[in-house]
Protein backbone atom coordinates (compact mmCIF):
# COMPACT_ATOMS: atom_id res chain seq x y z
CA UNK A 1 0.00 0.00 0.00
CA UNK A 2 1.29 3.54 -0.75
CA UNK A 3 0.84 6.99 0.05
CA UNK A 4 0.45 9.51 -2.78
CA UNK A 5 2.11 12.47 -1.77
CA UNK A 6 1.49 16.38 -3.68
CA UNK A 7 5.18 17.58 -4.59
CA UNK A 8 4.60 20.87 -5.50
CA UNK A 9 8.10 22.28 -6.84
CA UNK A 10 9.87 24.34 -5.06
CA UNK A 11 12.19 27.21 -5.24
CA UNK A 12 15.87 27.83 -4.50
CA UNK A 13 16.40 30.73 -2.46
CA UNK A 14 19.83 30.65 -0.59
CA UNK A 15 23.10 28.64 -1.70
CA UNK A 16 25.23 28.27 1.21
CA UNK A 17 28.66 27.42 1.10
CA UNK A 18 31.49 25.60 3.10
CA UNK A 19 34.02 28.18 1.96
CA UNK A 20 30.97 31.02 2.05
CA UNK A 21 30.51 32.78 5.39
CA UNK A 22 27.99 29.93 6.24
CA UNK A 23 31.06 27.83 6.71
CA UNK A 24 28.47 24.64 5.59
CA UNK A 25 26.92 23.08 2.34
CA UNK A 26 22.53 23.46 2.05
CA UNK A 27 20.10 24.98 0.14
CA UNK A 28 17.68 26.84 1.17
CA UNK A 29 14.13 26.48 -0.44
CA UNK A 30 10.81 28.14 -0.69
CA UNK A 31 7.60 26.74 -1.84
CA UNK A 32 3.94 27.80 -1.86
CA UNK A 33 2.69 31.14 -2.20
CA UNK A 34 1.78 33.84 0.59
CA UNK A 35 0.48 37.54 0.08
CA UNK A 36 3.02 39.90 0.39
CA UNK A 37 1.06 41.75 3.01
CA UNK A 38 1.63 38.74 4.84
CA UNK A 39 5.11 38.56 4.53
CA UNK A 40 7.99 40.30 6.83
CA UNK A 41 9.89 42.74 5.58
CA UNK A 42 13.21 40.71 6.62
CA UNK A 43 11.71 37.91 4.80
CA UNK A 44 11.10 39.77 2.00
CA UNK A 45 14.11 40.86 0.99
CA UNK A 46 15.62 37.90 1.21
CA UNK A 47 13.73 36.36 -1.03
CA UNK A 48 13.74 39.33 -3.30
CA UNK A 49 10.30 40.69 -2.55
CA UNK A 50 8.33 36.51 -3.20
CA UNK A 51 6.10 35.69 -0.46
CA UNK A 52 6.65 31.83 0.11
CA UNK A 53 4.51 29.58 2.46
CA UNK A 54 6.89 27.76 3.99
CA UNK A 55 11.22 27.96 3.82
CA UNK A 56 12.91 25.30 4.68
CA UNK A 57 16.50 24.39 4.59
CA UNK A 58 18.13 20.95 3.25
CA UNK A 59 22.07 20.28 4.33
CA UNK A 60 23.34 19.07 0.58
CA UNK A 61 26.70 19.05 -1.42
CA UNK A 62 24.94 19.69 -4.28
CA UNK A 63 25.42 22.83 -6.24
CA UNK A 64 22.45 25.27 -7.09
CA UNK A 65 22.00 28.31 -8.13
CA UNK A 66 18.87 31.02 -6.39
CA UNK A 67 16.02 30.89 -8.67
CA UNK A 68 16.02 27.43 -9.89
CA UNK A 69 13.11 24.73 -9.62
CA UNK A 70 13.07 21.29 -8.26
CA UNK A 71 10.34 19.47 -8.65
CA UNK A 72 9.72 16.03 -8.42
CA UNK A 73 11.85 14.24 -10.75
CA UNK A 74 14.96 14.61 -8.32
CA UNK A 75 13.26 11.20 -6.69
CA UNK A 76 13.88 7.62 -8.86
CA UNK A 77 11.68 4.54 -8.81
CA UNK A 78 12.93 2.43 -5.90
CA UNK A 79 14.90 5.32 -3.76
CA UNK A 80 14.99 5.25 -0.83
CA UNK A 81 13.67 8.10 0.85
CA UNK A 82 12.59 9.77 4.77
CA UNK A 83 9.41 11.39 5.38
CA UNK A 84 9.26 14.52 8.38
CA UNK A 85 5.89 16.76 9.20
CA UNK A 86 4.22 16.90 12.29
CA UNK A 87 2.12 14.59 13.63
CA UNK A 88 -1.97 14.60 14.17
CA UNK A 89 -2.70 16.50 17.76
CA UNK A 90 -4.77 14.13 20.03
CA UNK A 91 -5.01 17.12 22.60
CA UNK A 92 -4.71 16.13 26.43
CA UNK A 93 -4.63 12.73 26.82
CA UNK A 94 -3.95 10.23 30.05
CA UNK A 95 -1.10 8.26 30.35
CA UNK A 96 -3.39 5.16 29.35
CA UNK A 97 -3.66 6.38 25.62
CA UNK A 98 -0.36 8.66 25.50
CA UNK A 99 2.20 6.31 27.30
CA UNK A 100 0.29 2.60 26.83
CA UNK A 101 -0.02 2.32 30.54
CA UNK A 102 -2.16 -0.76 31.99
CA UNK A 103 -4.18 1.21 34.56
CA UNK A 104 -4.58 -0.55 38.11
CA UNK A 105 -7.15 -2.92 38.69
CA UNK A 106 -10.50 -2.61 38.12
CA UNK A 107 -11.94 -4.61 41.55
CA UNK A 108 -10.75 -5.75 45.01
CA UNK A 109 -10.89 -2.73 46.58
CA UNK A 110 -9.33 0.09 44.29
CA UNK A 111 -11.77 3.08 43.66
CA UNK A 112 -11.20 5.17 40.77
CA UNK A 113 -7.66 3.64 39.32
CA UNK A 114 -8.68 2.07 36.31
CA UNK A 115 -6.46 4.25 34.19
CA UNK A 116 -4.52 6.42 36.69
CA UNK A 117 -0.74 6.33 36.23
CA UNK A 118 -0.09 5.11 40.12
CA UNK A 119 2.92 5.84 42.18
CA UNK A 120 5.40 8.34 40.57
CA UNK A 121 8.15 8.96 43.24
CA UNK A 122 9.71 6.29 45.22
CA UNK A 123 11.07 6.67 48.64
CA UNK A 124 15.00 5.78 49.49
CA UNK A 125 17.66 5.10 47.27
CA UNK A 126 19.13 7.43 44.71
CA UNK A 127 15.53 9.05 43.50
CA UNK A 128 14.11 9.09 46.86
CA UNK A 129 11.31 11.34 47.91
CA UNK A 130 11.33 13.11 44.51
CA UNK A 131 10.19 12.51 41.32
CA UNK A 132 12.53 11.89 38.61
CA UNK A 133 13.11 14.09 35.21
CA UNK A 134 11.41 12.85 32.34
CA UNK A 135 8.60 10.89 34.54
CA UNK A 136 5.96 9.95 31.77
CA UNK A 137 2.50 11.44 32.68
CA UNK A 138 -0.64 12.93 31.20
CA UNK A 139 -0.20 15.94 28.79
CA UNK A 140 -0.35 17.31 25.58
CA UNK A 141 -0.05 14.17 22.69
CA UNK A 142 0.89 14.63 18.97
CA UNK A 143 1.18 17.36 17.36
CA UNK A 144 5.03 16.64 17.41
CA UNK A 145 8.17 16.75 14.79
CA UNK A 146 8.24 12.90 13.36
CA UNK A 147 10.32 11.58 10.32
CA UNK A 148 9.47 8.35 8.81
CA UNK A 149 12.53 6.55 7.53
CA UNK A 150 13.37 3.80 4.83
CA UNK A 151 10.17 4.60 2.75
CA UNK A 152 10.61 3.33 -1.31
CA UNK A 153 9.63 5.30 -4.28
CA UNK A 154 6.63 3.61 -5.60
CA UNK A 155 6.21 6.24 -8.50
CA UNK A 156 7.08 9.85 -9.48
CA UNK A 157 5.29 11.90 -11.62
CA UNK A 158 6.51 15.38 -12.06
CA UNK A 159 4.49 16.80 -14.64
CA UNK A 160 1.32 16.55 -12.11
CA UNK A 161 3.65 16.30 -9.20
CA UNK A 162 2.71 13.55 -7.68
CA UNK A 163 5.11 11.15 -5.56
CA UNK A 164 3.98 7.73 -4.01
CA UNK A 165 5.90 6.14 -1.13
CA UNK A 166 5.32 2.56 0.17
CA UNK A 167 3.82 2.87 3.56
CA UNK A 168 2.32 5.59 5.73
CA UNK A 169 3.66 9.57 6.58
CA UNK A 170 2.86 11.49 9.65
CA UNK A 171 0.09 13.95 10.09
CA UNK A 172 -2.97 14.59 8.41
CA UNK A 173 -3.87 15.52 4.64
CA UNK A 174 -3.19 18.56 3.83
CA UNK A 175 0.32 18.66 6.39
CA UNK A 176 3.39 19.90 5.28
CA UNK A 177 6.37 17.46 4.75
CA UNK A 178 9.51 17.20 4.03
CA UNK A 179 11.08 14.61 1.52
CA UNK A 180 14.55 13.76 1.99
CA UNK A 181 16.83 11.31 0.20
CA UNK A 182 16.62 10.71 -3.84
CA UNK A 183 19.44 9.97 -6.41
CA UNK A 184 22.92 10.73 -4.99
Amino acid sequence: AGTILTADPVVVTQVKTKDGKDAYSAIQVGMGTRRVKNVSKAVLGHTKGKGYEAIREFRTNDTAEVGNAIDASVFAIGDTVQVSGLTKGKGFAGVVKRHGFHGGPRSHGQKHTERSPGSIGGSGGRAGGRVAKGMKMAGRMGNERVTVKNLKVLAVDAKEGKLIVSGAVPGRRGTLLEVVGGRE
